[in-house]
C-alpha cells in the first residue's frame, strides 16, 4: 500500500470516465448540477455534446438515463449518494432495475467520510437499498487503481450497476498491473488469527491494522470485498473455515450493508459468528472525515482494538 499517495475515488472516476469516452462513443454522462464535486466535469469539458446537466432534478436524471439506455447508449448517471439512492430510489427501482436497463449509477460522497457536510449528506443506507434491487450489480471500490478498473468494467455489463465512490482521499493500494473481477474479492495476506472483510475506504484502514497486529505477532488476513452484489460467497466460506474470527468493517450502517451480506452467506452455508463494525443504527454528524472514522470506530485503531479484545 502506498500510504504517501492518496487519491479520492471520485477523482479516479472522473479521470477514467473521460478516457473511456474517447474509446467508446456510446458513453454519455449525466449529472445533477454537481459535476465539479463528482468530477464528471472532466468528461463534460472533453465531450460537451455527450454530457447532460439535468439540474437539481435527480428523479429526472434517472429517467433520462433510462431513456438513453433504451436507444443503445451507455449512460453514467452521477450525483451524491444521498440524492442518487435516496431522492431517486423509486425511479431507479421502476425505470432502471425493473426493466433491467443498461444504466451505470455512479454515486460519490457516500458514507460518513463526506465529513463536514453532516448527517443530511452522509448516506449510510445506499448499499442496503441498492443490493435489495433485482438485476442490480453493486460495487464499492477501495482505491484509485480499482476504481479505474471498475469504471471500464461496468461498461461491459449489460444491465444496471451501482458504483459507490468516496469524497475522502485514500491510499493507493494496488499496482496498475493488478487484475480484478466483478464478484471476486481480493485476499491480502494468509493470516489465520482473524479475517477482516472490508469495502471501500475501510480497506486501507484494515491493511494498516494488519501491519500493526503483525508487529504484535497476530496474523490476520484482509478481504477487499469490492463487489457487494454478487458477493463472493466462496471466499467468505473459505475464510470462515480457515480463520478464528470474521470481522466486517464498512463506512455504512451495519444494517443491510456488507456485514449483513456476509451474515446472510454464513448463516446459510457455514454458520459462524460475525462481528460487524460500521455505523450502529444512527445518523452521522459534521466533522473531519478522519475524526468521524475514529468516532464511529471504523478506523485502523478500532480494528486493532477489536481484534485484540
Amino acid at each position: 500500500m502506498k500510504e504517501n499517495i492518496k487519491i479520492a475515488t471520485r477523482q479516479s472516476y472522473g479521470e477514467e470516465l473521460a478516457k473511456l469516452g474517447e474509446e467508446n462513443k456510446d458513453i454519455v454522462v449525466l449529472d445533477a448540477d454537481l459535476s465539479t464535486a463528482t468530477k464528471t466535469e472532466i468528461f463534460a469539458k472533453k465531450f460537451p455534446d455527450r454530457f447532460i446537466n439535468v439540474g437539481i432534478a435527480e428523479q429526472n436524471l434517472m429517467g433520462i438515463a433510462a431513456g438513453l439506455s433504451s436507444f443503445g447508449k451507455i449512460p453514467y448517471a452521477s450525483t451524491f449518494a444521498v440524492f442518487a439512492t435516496g431522492r431517486a430510489y423509486e425511479q431507479i427501482r421502476n425505470s432502471i432495475a425493473y426493466p433491467n436497463l443498461n444504466v451505470k449509477i455512479c454515486a460519490t460522497h457516500a458514507g460518513i467520510t463526506v465529513g463536514e457536510d453532516g448527517a443530511t449528506h452522509q448516506m449510510l443506507e445506499d448499499l442496503s437499498l441498492m443490493r435489495g434491487l433485482p438485476n442490480m450489480t453493486v460495487i464499492c471500490t477501495s482505491d484509485d487503481t480499482q476504481t479505474k478498473w471498475a469504471v471500464r468494467e461496468i461498461s461491459k455489463i449489460d444491465g444496471p450497476v451501482y458504483l459507490r465512490l468516496c469524497r475522502m482521499a485514500t491510499p493507493v493500494i494496488y499496482d496498475i498491473t493488478e487484475k480484478f473481477e466483478i464478484g471476486k474479492a481480493v485476499q491480502i495476506g494468509e493470516g489465520t488469527d482473524a479475517t477482516i472483510i472490508a469495502t471501500g475506504v475501510t480497506v486501507s484502514e484494515a491493511i494498516k491494522a494488519q501491519q500493526i497486529l503483525k508487529s504484535k505477532d497476530i496474523d490476520i488476513r484482509v478481504i477487499d470485498m469490492h463487489t457487494i452484489k454478487p458477493i463472493d460467497k466462496n471466499i467468505i466460506i473459505k475464510c470462515a473455515k480457515e480463520t478464528k474470527r470474521i470481522i466486517t468493517v464498512e463506512d455504512h450502517s451495519i444494517i443491510g450493508g456488507l456485514g449483513s451480506a456476509v451474515c446472510e452467506v454464513l448463516s446459510e452455508e457455514y454458520p459462524t459468528k460475525v462481528e460487524r463494525m460500521g455505523i450502529l443504527d444512527s445518523f452521522g454528524m459534521s466533522g473531519k472525515a478522519e475524526e468521524l472514522m475514529q468516532y464511529y470506530k471504523i478506523d485502523y485503531n478500532a480494528i486493532v482494538n477489536k481484534v485484540l479484545c
